[in-house]
């Protein structure tokens, strides 16, 4: 579980010009007396970063006269894609490898940070590398989860089918953490961010396979540039520096969301960065404005676009 509390955005010139050039339009428009649209963001499970910035994009929101967002917890990626494409989410937070392996009708307000999948085990057991996982018990993430996706696809580029091969557990990582200390799961995979809250945490029980390797397989079989990411030694307690996949998130809006609110969106992304990431995972976890813009095969929609140019200095 997160320990890191969300801060809410202060209040910057910037900020005070844009909003005062909003609030005015509203004014003109007759809606200065009228509560803002209320956005239903699908962000993930309490603990994880996507929870964390789904709740700190929410608090950022009460500072804006076009919309309120409300923070919706989910299993992850997939989940909110499905409640986005059927109505239920008019935002959502989703893992952009997810987004592009089960389709999507939804547009894309910016890409955001990146989330790092970690392969870890007890520091006692006589698992060096992937195919030791072979006859294992492994814990791939909660169906709905956008880890649990790649996870697989990871996998599978090792020549491991899920469920033949190895056990499927589907457990939300706090809930992992016992079962591995009880020896009921072998394995665990997980995406979230460096370093995840409550394994950085912890005392020195679980040892981290190194992944580098498995992302040039990833992009050949499933065509996708997944990113090759070091992480430092004493990141996480007693484990040495190794390499491991990242892959970046997105903000996803349904097509039927208005320009206003896609505009308010980017605002938020634009002039709020630096209060979007959790206190415990700045350094490793960031948003480049540059970056906004880099969504791949899930399009900007055209009102984030048009606002990021009017924008750019």
């Amino acid at each position: 579980m997160s320990g890191s509390a969300t801060r809410a955005p202060k209040i910057t010139r910037r900020r005070v010009i844009g909003y005062s050039a909003a609030t005015i339009a509203c004014a003109a428009a007759g809606y200065e007396q009228t509560e803002p649209p209320r956005i239903r963001l699908g962000s993930g499970l309490p603990g994880d970063l996507f929870h964390d910035f789904g709740t700190a994009l929410a608090a950022g929101s009460r500072y804006s006269p076009v919309i309120r967002i409300k923070a919706i917890p989910t299993t992850g990626s997939a989940t909110n894609l499905q409640l986005l494409d059927r109505g239920s989410l008019e935002a959502a937070l989703t893992l952009a490898d997810t987004a592009a392996a089960v389709g999507t009708q939804a547009l894309a307000i910016g890409r955001l940070y990146e989330s790092y999948l970690h392969l870890a085990v007890p520091t006692d057991s006589g698992i060096q590398r992937i195919s030791d996982l072979r006859g294992a018990r492994v814990n791939i993430g909660v169906n709905g989860s956008g880890a649990a996706v790649t996870a697989e696809r990871m996998l599978r580029s090792a020549g491991l089918e899920p469920g033949i091969d190895f056990g499927v557990d589907r457990r939300a990582l706090a809930e992992t953490l016992p079962a591995i200390r009880s020896g009921r799961v072998d394995a665990l995979i997980w995406g979230d961010g460096i370093p995840t809250w409550g394994i950085s945490s912890s005392p020195p029980v679980l040892r981290m396979l190194d992944l580098g390797e498995r992302v040039q397989p990833m992009r050949d079989r499933f065509g996708y540039l997944y990113d090759r990411v070091p992480v430092p030694g004493s990141t996480y307690p007693g484990v040495s520096g190794f390499e491991t996949i990242g892959a970046p998130v997105l903000l996803l809006v349904s097509r039927q969301a208005s320009d206003d609110t896609v505009r308010a969106l980017a605002e938020l992304l634009l002039h709020d960065s630096h209060t979007l990431v959790p206190e415990h995972v700045r350094g490793f976890q960031f948003f480049d404005r540059r970056w906004l813009v880099n969504t791949g095969s899930i399009p900007l929609h055209p009102a984030a676009a048009a606002y990021y140019r009017s924008q750019h200095r």
